[in-house]
């Protein structure tokens, strides 16, 4: 299943960021927990160059701890600030502001000494759609000033947004990359909702996220359904067995997929089938750059 979504707004978004990275002095990428390898935009390496970094690891609470504390020394051995954050509940939002400010103390000591009394911290949030940026922001700020939603793409222009006096956010739409050249990224993409549903299969989705579940967390998949299967067992065979478990049928007795499918993979976003991870540092052929030098300049 070959997945590539890349709507028009998403070239103006890139070009957008380009033309206003000289505004910030931080970059924050927002990651999903579940798949942080795949969650990477690699445009934002080289959008990034020369800035400070912070990863945000969001959704944290869908996603298995101890395979994020993997993630989390893989990303602090690159020399990258890491933070674990629920953009529905506000945890670990403060640490935003606290890390920003660590990042840019020496910058404004600095500065301070050579006149500049105000020196406010200025940066660029940005993230693959539908990992909770917006949500994220509404929570941090305390109030609805980027628009939410469940389908990808719902934030579609920048804007500023003061979190206090002397730091400034500022918000960007979900952006993707052209092509996706490992499958597999596609399609874990599609299976956390980073891809739009309207142009997926989502019974052949759904047979994929099954093949992939049997393989990292088999016994969570027989537990929810109440359903037993073989190594060997096809995914269409089982995703039959979870719609008669449901009782999703269809005229004429057979089993209604459409809706199975549609009710697993929502499930699985919702961590119903429990906290689950998708992929592993070690499993990364090509890894993400460290953190570059940062920006000296004022």
């Amino acid at each position: 299943m070959n997945i590539q979504w890349y709507p028009g707004h998403m070239t103006k978004t890139k070009r957008m960021m380009q033309e206003n990275i000289s505004l910030v002095d931080i970059v924050i990428e927002l990651l999903d927990a579940r798949i942080p390898y795949s969650s990477r935009n690699p445009d934002i390496d080289k959008l990034a160059v020369n800035k400070k970094r912070i990863v945000i690891l969001n959704k944290s609470d869908l996603a298995d701890d101890r395979k994020t504390a993997e993630w989390v020394k893989y990303f602090e051995d690159r020399g990258i600030s890491v933070l674990l954050t629920n953009s529905i509940t506000g945890k670990g939002l403060k640490s935003i502001t606290d890390v920003s400010e660590e990042l840019m103390a020496e910058k404004k000591a600095r500065l301070k000494q050579r006149g500049r009394i105000f020196v406010p911290t200025r940066a660029m949030i940005v993230g693959i759609p539908n990992v909770g940026k917006s949500t994220l922001i509404n929570k941090f700020v305390g109030k609805s000033l980027a628009k939410t939603g469940d389908k990808p793409g719902v934030t579609r222009g920048k804007q500023w947004i003061k979190i206090k006096r002397d730091f400034e956010l500022l918000d960007t739409p979900g952006i993707l990359w052209p092509k996706f050249e490992d499958e597999k990224v596609g399609l874990k993409l599609a299976f956390t909702g980073a891809v739009n549903d309207d142009i997926l299969d989502l019974p052949e989705l759904a047979q994929n996220l099954i093949t992939t579940l049997k393989q990292l967390y088999p016994e969570e998949l027989k537990a929810r359904y109440g359903i037993e299967f073989a190594d060997d067992t096809p995914p269409h065979e089982i995703l039959e067995s979870i719609g008669k478990v449901r009782g999703f049928m269809a005229k004429g007795g057979e089993t209604d997929i459409k809706r199975t499918a549609s009710i697993f993979i929502d499930e699985f976003r919702a961590a119903k089938l429990g906290k689950m991870t998708l992929e592993t540092p070690t499993e990364i052929k090509t890894e993400p750059e460290a953190e570059a030098k940062t920006d000296e300049t004022e």
